[in-house]
């Protein structure tokens, strides 16, 4: 029997090549290219969704906004922008065990009374799924099982039930006999993906696709995956923590970077009402190193306790660790600390922790890191009930950001009586409770806590 032959698939571009290299030559990335089997070509088993268009002005188009079906999980539902679209395919992603088949079989147990839904899964016997359901007390009589990975046989289940919302749980499992290669590979995940998301268009399913992730935490399979689909989430934190983040990388129908949090209990996953308090420590007493800053994520401010701990470096290469914050933002930062506020760190260790595990990468976060490190090294709290936000620039000015009075609101929602903005963030109109300290350059901020 002849040997089949191969090829390397690019997992970023889709690009093919006869022979394996280090680096894709089509989009220059390194070791993206897995081996694959050549497949043969094969009559096209695509049509148009609709009759053939015809070109129009964009005045005769009628603008509808997609209308919303509420998952009865109010976290899930602030993630993809309130509520599923009919014909949307999401697509979710995370480390094994955080909770991804948790949150969609309470998800589709919930619609099962009011819509008709499948649960398909490739992972998973009925049995399995049953025990879950059964130890997260869900009412899921309603709810039709299907255990199958072929795509085909998925498709005509799909046709004869008609189900209003789907999950795939994984998308990684599923093959198409149209393909020679083996489930998982680029070839498969890409078709079998593509011929769902269609079926989902010319039916108006809304489908979810349960996605693995690599080593990297990136999802595996080849990047046009996330091309394809309307929505991305991603779920963030650690499995060995309680919560759990689920965040909106990319959607079609809402605003990306919206986040959701969850509370893993053994009745699954809950929506957390009060987000901010899992991020702020509460501490007894105020310790130097501690500033909490409003961060705002999609359309919600979140508040987060940033702490720093700098002490002098035994080596002659001091350490700079960052979890939660960009770490070369934090090497610019303390450069500008040292040229516009006076404070070497040259020969510090600094570490930078934002509690509670959740990831900012918003540029509101370097005012209220900086001065954490000038608390630690000064050794010296922060005010009581004082927020920061603000970005800082290389020139030492402090910058706006966006959404400032949403943040200040929040803050004193929440019982804080001081902040430290940015002059161009200061409300026009003052805000009960609320002392606005507005700064224009870091060394303001810094004198501002000396003095304090």
């Amino acid at each position: 029997m002849a040997k089949a032959k191969t090829l390397y698939s690019c997992t970023e571009c889709g690009d093919t090549l006869s022979k394996w290299q280090g680096q894709c030559p089509s989009c220059k990335a390194w070791n993206t290219l897995v081996e694959t089997i050549a497949e043969a070509a094969a009559p096209s088993r695509y049509s148009a969704l609709s009759v053939v268009s015809e070109v129009l002005s964009l005045a005769e188009v009628e603008a509808v906004e997609d209308e919303r079906v509420v998952t009865g999980i109010s976290e899930l539902d602030r993630v993809l922008g309130g509520g599923v679209v009919k014909g949307g395919v999401v697509l979710i992603g995370g480390d094994p065990g955080i909770g991804k088949s948790t949150l969609l079989l309470q998800a589709l147990s919930g619609m099962s009374t009011a819509h008709k839904t499948l649960y398909v899964s490739g992972e998973e016997s009925a049995r399995q799924i049953a025990l879950r359901a059964h130890r997260l007390q869900l009412d899921a009589a309603e709810l039709q099982l299907l255990a199958e990975i072929q795509l085909e046989k998925i498709l005509a289940t799909l046709n004869q039930h008609k189900p209003f919302i789907a999950v795939i749980d994984s998308i990684q499992t599923v093959y198409s006999e149209a393909l020679q290669s083996a489930p998982g590979s680029v070839a498969q995940v890409r078709e079998c993906a593509a011929q769902l998301t269609r079926y989902a268009k010319q039916t108006g399913t809304v489908i979810f696709l349960v996605g693995h992730v690599t080593k990297e935490g990136a999802l595996a399979g080849p990047r046009v995956l996330e091309h394809i689909v309307d929505t991305v989430l991603y779920f963030e934190g650690d499995t060995s923590s309680a919560f759990r983040l689920v965040r909106a990388f990319k959607n079609r129908f809402g605003a990306v970077n919206e986040l959701g949090v969850f509370a893993m209990t053994d009745k699954g996953l809950k929506g957390v009402s009060n987000p901010s308090a899992i991020f702020l420590s509460g501490h007894s007493a105020d310790v130097p190193g501690s500033c909490v800053m409003v961060t705002q994520e999609g359309t919600r401010p979140l508040l987060v306790e940033i702490q720093a701990l700098v002490e002098s470096s035994p080596s002659p290469n001091p350490r700079r660790l960052s979890v939660g914050l960009e770490q070369n933002r934090l090497a610019m930062l303390l450069a500008v600390l040292h040229r516009h506020a006076g404070l070497a760190c040259y020969d510090q260790d600094v570490f930078i922790n934002a509690v509670g595990g959740v990831r900012i990468n918003e540029p509101a976060a370097d005012l209220p890191l900086l001065l954490a490190i000038v608390s630690s090294f000064k050794n010296k709290p922060m005010p009581d009930k004082l927020v920061v936000f603000g970005e800082v620039g290389l020139a030492g000015e402090i910058r706006p950001v966006q959404r400032g009075q949403e943040r200040l609101k929040e803050a004193a929602k929440l019982g804080f009586t001081r902040a430290i903005v940015p002059a161009a963030n200061k409300p026009r109109q003052a805000i009960s409770g609320m002392e606005i300290i507005a700064v224009e350059r870091l060394q303001d901020a810094v004198s501002y806590l000396r003095e304090a």
